[in-house]
């Protein structure tokens, strides 16, 4: 083992330096990587929460509380307010935008609930359409909701991590994750989205690696702030364009591209595989845990069906041995119910 990493390792990191694009390499060896730090395998997929998620329902804000008002957002594109509910608990509020690009709130809650089901990890963050908030003064009025994300105990924030450079590149979660992003029209692949955690287990502490700031989706793609939330155009857009060279190519065209130059089908198959397990009832709750009307909610689901069953075709006309860093999970193919 020790004298194939020997020749192993280099061509990894040979693979991830596409030209004058940012160098995207592993920091160690894939089978010395923390997987679980990144992506854990739910074994009991079938029977995730994806209305109130992996927090519960007894982290959930309530709609009906008085805020107390703590600050206003000073950075990022949406504005934000950070408020305190009755029980103490710390609350940042990203509220909808004051231009037509699309409110991120509905599709970060929606689209964290998927990649937690998934097995990767995320904090605890819950959408509530409107607030009723006191300011300093104790006068109440009413302001719009979003995500409401909870500034949780038991994670500390630790800083964050990079796309490029990090010990899971070339590993089949963080492939697959990449394929889930593209599946869902993701732009905002942006290091300052990346947060990690320490997270207080029993007596011990376990580092969490998590992708945040999920909104920027479930529309078109884009360097110039793309149209979020748009289920026409989400309808029309393709999602694999083509497979060159033994790698994907997909209709993406928002920032750092390098990431998705050397995808292959397996990678796809994989991420389809696990999407296509979660049931109709499962997705509709993730689009309701996003306050999606259910008309709008099923064309959504609708577009992505159909990608997840793109995926899968392509891991079939593409396999071939050898392909994976680790192996596509063997899955019921009748997830829908």
């Amino acid at each position: 083992m020790k004298r194939a990493s020997a020749y192993v390792f280099p061509l990894v990191i040979a693979m991830y330096s596409p030209g004058c694009a940012p160098k995207v390499q592993p920091t160690m060896p894939p089978w010395d990587a923390p997987l679980a730090e990144f992506w854990q395998r739910p074994n009991d997929l079938a029977s995730r929460d994806l209305f109130y998620g992996q927090w519960g329902k007894e982290r959930a804000p309530d709609p009906d509380a008085i805020y107390t008002f703590v600050e206003r957002k000073q950075h990022g594109t949406n504005p934000g307010v950070t408020v305190v509910d009755p029980l103490g608990r710390e609350w940042h509020v990203k509220q909808p935008p004051h231009n037509d690009q699309g409110a991120e709130g509905p599709i970060e809650v929606t689209l964290s609930r998927v990649l937690s089901a998934v097995g990767y990890h995320q904090p605890p963050v819950y959408f509530v359409p409107s607030l009723s908030m006191a300011d300093a003064n104790g006068r109440t009025h009413a302001e719009p909701g979003g995500r409401f994300r909870l500034t949780e105990k038991s994670l500390k924030h630790a800083g964050t991590w990079s796309w490029q450079q990090n010990p899971f590149v070339g590993t089949r979660p963080y492939q697959g994750l990449l394929v889930m992003l593209m599946m869902f029209d993701n732009s905002d692949l942006k290091n300052e989205n990346n947060a990690l955690y320490d997270v207080k287990n029993g007596d011990g502490v376990q580092r969490w690696y998590v992708v945040r700031d999920l909104g920027t989706a479930l529309g078109g793609t884009g360097r110039i702030p793309p149209q979020r939330g748009d289920l026409d155009i989400f309808e029309r857009e393709p999602f694999i364009t083509g497979v060159k060279d033994g790698f994907v190519e997909f209709n993406y065209h928002g920032w750092h591209q390098e990431l998705v130059k050397r995808i292959s089908p397996m990678d796809v198959a994989w991420a389809s595989e696990w999407l296509g397990q979660l049931s109709d009832q499962q997705w509709s709750d993730a689009f309701r845990a996003g306050g999606y009307a259910p008309a709008v909610a099923d064309r959504f689901i609708g577009r992505l069906r159909q990608k997840i069953a793109e995926g899968r075709r392509l891991g079939e006309t593409h396999a071939f041995p050898g392909a994976a860093t680790l192996p596509v999970p063997r899955l019921s193919i009748g997830a829908r119910r």
